[in-house]
């Protein structure tokens, strides 16, 4: 038997579009927003909608804004700094099995999102240079082997693609971030555990470093 291809619900369509919104900055931190306003503007009644913003407070992308509603969280240094060091504990050990794993056919897809991500880089294109980032490192969860890795991940990085957009309007660090990834590639390529998972782990100190500095200033508790 075959499997079905089941389309997916108004809620989840809902959810993805606001998600969007937030992570490529349509919808700014500290924006407002109203069941009636986003159901206006996907022409989809309310009840979707509410749904959507439940899971999307749940998952700490808004949050309450008091009389207000909910408004977008703004982007929080702690809650990135977490992430970063989840990070150092996981992708250098899924870079050291991605390396005993790695066939031809994955030095191939490497290389094919290296392809997209410089491309994007010459474009200046933000969004797209992103979502290459994202691909190079979940197919380095995916070829450690280890599916929770993917899985763990996969929830947190939408919170990354929003330091992202802060941290690659820095055009230096546009260049940098695919040498780096060439790197680690080249590493897993030839099958050297130690060097993939040293250079993954100076990538992702580079790279927290690179967010702590992008990401707007904290707002002291008394403001």
């Amino acid at each position: 038997m075959e499997s079905l291809q089941r389309e997916p619900t108004i809620v989840e369509q809902a959810y993805r579009a606001i998600l969007d919104a937030i992570c490529d900055g349509q919808l700014e931190p500290g924006e407002r927003v109203t069941q009636e306003d986003l159901a206006a503007k996907l022409a989809v009644s309310r009840q979707p909608i509410g749904q959507a913003m439940l899971l999307l407070k749940q998952q700490k992308f808004l949050i309450d804004a008091g009389r207000r509603g909910l408004m977008v969280a703004p982007l929080d240094h702690e809650f990135m700094r977490w992430i970063y060091e989840l990070r150092l504990g996981i992708e250098p050990l899924a870079a050291s099995l991605a390396a005993q794993h790695a066939t031809p056919e994955a030095v191939r897809r490497f290389e094919e999102i290296m392809v997209e991500g410089r491309d994007a880089a010459q474009r200046n294109a933000i969004p797209d240079l992103i979502r290459a980032d994202m691909r190079f490192h979940t197919y380095l969860y995916e070829l450690s082997g280890n599916g929770l890795f993917v899985d763990v991940m996969g929830g947190l990085w939408n919170h990354l693609r929003r330091a992202m957009r802060e941290v690659l309007a820095r055009r230096e660090y546009r260049k940098a971030i695919w040498q780096e990834h060439e790197q680690i590639a080249r590493a897993i390529a030839e099958h050297n555990p130690q060097v993939a998972a040293a250079l993954v782990r100076a990538h992702l100190t580079h790279a927290a470093i690179s967010v702590q500095v992008a990401l707007p200033p904290p707002v002291p508790e008394d403001a």
